[in-house]
């Protein structure tokens, strides 16, 4: 009886936080327009999809003779690979992640489970098997798997940093970790070369606040992480501004190389800004890794 008593708030809670959240992802997604080819990617189909230039290492059966004649290159016709892909999502839930540096602007948090929310409508809506890295939302296809992903992202992680969550990989999947990326980067690391093994590739997208990118802080400043195992205190913040933007570039670099070293792409997306430009490149840059 205790425990139904103790599950009740939260219900309710995700009753009250749910349904917008999944309004807003679906905005979010109708607002992107994706073109013609959706989600096509070449490989062992029947339909055709289109010609391209022959690579060194195409045989000469594949090469297209016809439409080769009429130009002075040589082109292989493609087909459209009408498979399901399955691609697992991993949405920072560390307390850094609950940071705003405006009351009027939503926390870092809320724009990554809504990019996460939209993606993944935008991947279900064409076909792909979608969910969450770990035992909480294995991937499925459907409609209704968006209210299990939402229902899972709600969950909190007690420490300042999460660590991506590298079970339930699929071999030949995709992989989308969101994440502010400022704590130890030793998961994030060992969750990729996870996924190299099963070969996954996927996508890193960063999410910060302006506050963390411009570093306004000025005079006697108390800094203290979002969950309060981290204070620093200093009389001249100002002082510390270029140290901090040098480890903030290096942080962005050593995740770019990362993510080049591992066939991945990286982003950089800001609080500030709209999310749509931020959705259509994590959605480009799924289909880019196909």
């Amino acid at each position: 009886m205790s425990e139904n008593l103790a599950l009740r708030p939260r219900a309710e809670a995700l009753g009250q936080a749910l349904p917008p959240l999944l309004a807003s992802a679906e905005h979010l997604a109708a607002t992107v327009i994706l073109g013609d080819h959706g989600r096509r990617r070449a490989g062992m189909g029947d339909e055709f999809w289109q010609y391209r230039p022959a690579h060194s290492g195409d045989s000469a059966r594949m090469i297209d003779w016809r439409r080769s004649a009429r130009s002075d290159a040589h082109f292989v016709r493609e087909r459209e690979w009408q498979a399901a892909q399955t691609v697992l999502l991993w949405v920072d839930a560390g307390r850094s992640m609950s940071f705003t540096g405006d009351r009027g602007r939503a926390p870092k948090s809320d724009r990554a489970q809504l990019l996460a929310l939209a993606v993944s409508v935008l991947l279900l809506r064409g076909g792909e098997r979608v969910g969450l890295t770990g035992e909480t939302a294995p991937p499925r296809s459907g409609r209704s798997q968006l209210l299990r992903i939402a229902d899972a992202l709600t969950e909190d992680h007690p420490g300042d940093y999460a660590a991506p969550e590298a079970s339930g990989l699929v071999s030949h999947g995709r992989m989308v970790l969101i994440s502010d990326f400022l704590g130890d980067m030793a998961g994030v690391e060992r969750a990729m070369a996870r996924a190299a093994d099963k070969s996954m590739r996927g996508t890193l997208l960063q999410v910060l606040d302006p506050a963390e990118e411009e570093f306004p802080f000025d005079g006697r400043t108390i800094f203290e992480s979002m969950g309060g195992s981290l204070r620093h205190e200093t009389m001249r913040a100002s002082d510390l501004r270029s140290r901090y933007l040098d480890r903030l570039a290096e942080r962005k670099a050593r995740l770019d190389t990362l993510a080049r070293a591992s066939g991945w792409h990286y982003h950089c997306h800001h609080t500030g800004q709209s999310a749509q430009p931020a959705l259509l490149w994590l959605y480009r840059a799924l289909e880019r890794g196909a």
